[in-house]
């Protein structure tokens, strides 16, 4: 076992993979009850309306235009009701929202209200209002102030699995990791990171780096692969397939160590590579193998937690949204309120959860991004209230400092 302690950086660029406490909350145990959270982060800010499109809207064609997400279109959106329409590249997502397993919640986002991946993700994982003022993160927060049933002797611990422990899960419970022996393939908006870093303190580096990826260009324009020995026609996997392999196999082991008798029952994914700002394509693109691939991920929790997936809950988070419009390279920018995604057996799902704020010129925020009217902290708190049973008081003033005068959602979870 390893312990990690990863720069601010290392958790924007790492994708990752961990789980928490192998303990059963007591209260839960009084009764009769074995509840599981997955928590996935997904790094680079998604784009909610590619994700979760409001069909309904009178604005929403004119918004987007050819790149809008249709029910008639070539490739149809998959509807939720009669306002709210799915990527079709989530049918795993909807058949559990049409099982009553799934919810979608529109228009929220942290208290972060600037358009920096590193702040943002400090925001979103530690749950305080504002960046840097922790290195501690609400899950870890939430499982130190669990009470144990007992089960397992000794403290609370994490268990990370990943090459990287993200902010969320760090803090006074600790973390073990495992690594996989599939790591996650490096994407594009991570090179350039890399690129970016490099350019201030190693120019003779980013030149070299610079040269390649112009080389790798031109390689997937012609059909080449540049692995040593296969560039004498297509790559046989694009990283598409590759991503979505790490995907699932990521996200399938979390759920077959949550499943365990003996194993973890708070837990949390990280990946990486959501920044679309050129050729997002929502439809056909990259945005829409990026939601592919969660889809297979959250299948493969259904599918390996079993008779647990009953008492499971998975929250899919991101650091914050997109803009509305679509840029002059067919991409999004960094913008505010996004969706937050609610799957599993214990989810009172079906439903969208949204005070629609519309995508009229006049109600976006800042006249460029949809506007938030739900905090996410509410949601959490929401689960974490009813499915684990954490006090009110303590998710106020431990969990989500600051937050006293937020009430937590109601109605989120099966509570019966």
């Amino acid at each position: 076992m390893t312990l990690h302690t990863p720069t601010r950086r290392h958790l924007l660029l790492a994708s990752g993979v961990l789980f928490a406490w192998a303990h059963m909350p007591r209260m839960a145990l009084a009764e009769g009850r074995d509840p599981r959270m997955l928590t996935i982060v997904l790094r680079g800010a998604l784009d909610g309306l590619g994700t979760v499109a409001p069909v309904g809207d009178p604005d929403w064609i004119r918004l987007r235009d050819d790149q809008a997400l249709r029910l008639d279109g070539e490739t149809p959106a998959l509807p939720l009701d009669n306002f709210f329409a799915l990527n079709a590249a989530m049918p795993n997502l909807h058949r559990m929202y049409k099982a009553g397993q799934a919810s979608i919640v529109h228009a929220v986002a942290s208290p972060y209200r600037e358009r920096s991946h590193f702040d943002g993700q400090d925001v979103l994982e530690s749950g305080l209002s504002k960046p840097g003022a922790t290195d501690t993160g609400w899950l870890n927060r939430a499982l130190a102030s669990l009470q144990p049933a007992g089960r397992v002797a000794g403290q609370p611990q994490a268990l990370a699995v990943g090459p990287m422990t993200p902010l969320v899960v760090r803090g006074p419970a600790p973390v073990m990791s495992w690594t996989p022996p599939r790591l996650p393939p490096a994407t594009d908006d991570t090179v350039m990171r890399l690129l970016d870093l490099y350019r201030h303190t190693d120019p003779a580096l980013a030149r070299a780096l610079e040269e390649r990826v112009d080389i790798t260009a031109i390689a997937r324009a012609g059909g080449m692969d540049m692995r040593p020995g296969r560039n004498k026609g297509p790559a046989p996997q694009g990283p598409g397939g590759a991503i979505r392999a790490y995907f699932t196999e990521a996200a399938g082991a979390a759920a077959k160590f949550m499943a365990r008798a003996d194993g973890p029952r708070i837990g949390a994914l990280a990946f990486d590579g959501w920044d679309t700002h050129a050729d997002e394509g929502a439809v056909k693109g990259r945005l829409a193998m990026l939601l592919g691939a969660l889809d297979d991920a959250l299948a493969a929790v259904e599918s390996n937690m079993g008779e647990a997936w009953r008492e499971t809950v998975v929250t899919v988070v991101t650091e914050f949204g997109r803009t509305a419009r679509v840029n002059g390279t067919a991409g999004t920018d960094h913008g505010t309120a996004t969706v937050a995604l609610l799957a599993g057996g214990a989810v009172k799902g079906g439903r969208v959860i949204a005070d629609w704020p519309g995508v009229s010129e006049t109600a976006l925020y800042e006249s460029r991004d949809l506007k938030p009217t739900t905090d996410l902290r509410a949601i959490l708190k929401g689960v974490l209230r009813d499915h684990l049973r954490l006090d009110e008081r303590v998710l106020a003033s431990k969990v989500f400092p600051g937050s006293d005068q937020l009430k937590a959602a109601n109605g989120l979870v099966v509570t019966a």
